[in-house]
């Protein structure tokens, strides 16, 4: 039985998750829902194969990283993160297998591949939702996946399961053709964005969809026992863990993977009935930008104001407070834009 098979019967519900985001889900994003409110899983940001095995180890930049520290630093995590999925993407198999290789020896607790990013530049390397218009390179990027883990655990590291994040179609729907490629696979979970690539999150996510998947994957895998069976989680819209639960009930799938919601909000998961108050949420993204100025050096403090927005918002003054934290360049200054700003609130 797999770690995601154990954690079902642990927690005896269905699980529900942490999406991988790009130059969202770092490390210091982790940490502060590790702290709040974890989910049952985290994610690693997607990250390239190609650049895990290629990208260079000498020319460091300005701040003496390598293109290697910054793939690497892209990996990091620490015991409190746990269990953590390593998400990875691309479409050469040999460089695939040697990533799977090293993310099984590095100690994650599984292997995400991902097959759903609209991203078109990501696309141009036949790597995420373009692996929905070649099923057969799918198909063997997924071994070559399963042969990078068999090689690590040759080496004595431990077998860790495959999971797929994926969509229910490029341009149109074709669960119904896509899905049974990748169940005959077998990986652990299969989680399905219950929208189209075209489709992007311009329309409310189908979860009518999740239920069909979890009707394909009953009839594609009848034959095996039910603990051995594909786990398949949702995604799109969930907007609270309540919210995630009550679709998982609904549909059958074994969990609900969150994305935006999460945003500003690393309570998220603790699913509390209290209100958080503005002083604590203003300390929250203090906390934040410190964590991802210590943790995050590989990448330019500018990522973090993705997130100013979402902690700074609907509240009396948001807009002049983001608009002044717009102008940070160091955690240092956040943290004083922000005590500036709740000193002259409570004058």
């Amino acid at each position: 039985m797999n770690f995601w098979q154990q954690l079902k019967q642990k927690k005896n519900r269905p699980l529900i998750v942490l999406a991988p985001m790009a130059d969202v889900t770092d490390f210091a994003f982790r940490a502060m829902f590790a702290k709040y409110g974890k989910p049952d899983v985290f994610w690693t940001e997607f990250v390239s194969a190609d650049g895990m095995v290629m990208a260079p180890n000498n020319n460091p930049d300005e701040r003496g990283v390598t293109g290697q520290d910054k793939i690497f630093a892209d990996l990091k995590f620490d015991e409190s993160q746990r269990p953590i999925v390593a998400q990875i993407f691309g479409s050469r198999l040999d460089n695939v297998e040697k990533a799977a290789q090293i993310c099984t020896e590095l100690g994650f607790d599984g292997i995400d591949i991902n097959m759903g990013c609209p991203d078109r530049s990501i696309e141009k390397q036949k790597c995420g939702a373009a692996m929905m218009k070649n099923p057969e390179l799918a198909i063997e990027v997924i071994h070559a996946v399963k042969k990078g883990i068999e090689l690590a655990v040759k080496n004595g590291s431990k077998r860790i399961p495959i999971s797929i994040k994926t969509r229910l179609g490029y341009n149109k729907d074709e669960l119904e053709e896509w899905l049974p490629k990748l169940l005959a696979e077998k990986p652990a979970v299969i989680t399905v964005h219950a929208r189209t690539r075209k489709e992007m999150s311009l329309v409310p996510a189908r979860w009518e969809r999740v239920k069909r998947a979890v009707e394909i994957r009953n009839e594609v895998q009848a034959d095996l026992p039910t603990e051995e069976r594909t786990l398949i989680f949702g995604n799109g819209d969930v907007e609270s863990v309540t919210d995630g639960l009550e679709k998982c009930r609904e549909t059958g799938a074994g969990g609900a993977m969150v994305g935006r919601g999460i945003f500003g909000n690393p309570w998220f998961f603790a699913n509390l009935n209290t209100e958080i108050s503005l002083q604590d949420k203003l300390q929250a993204l203090i906390e934040h930008a410190e964590l991802f100025e210590k943790n995050i050096g590989h990448k330019n403090f500018a990522v973090m104001k993705k997130h100013f927005k979402a902690y700074v918002e609907g509240f009396d003054g948001a807009k002049e407070l983001r608009t002044k934290l717009m102008a940070a360049e160091k955690a240092e200054d956040v943290k004083e834009i922000i005590n500036n700003w709740l000193e002259n609130k409570v004058k």
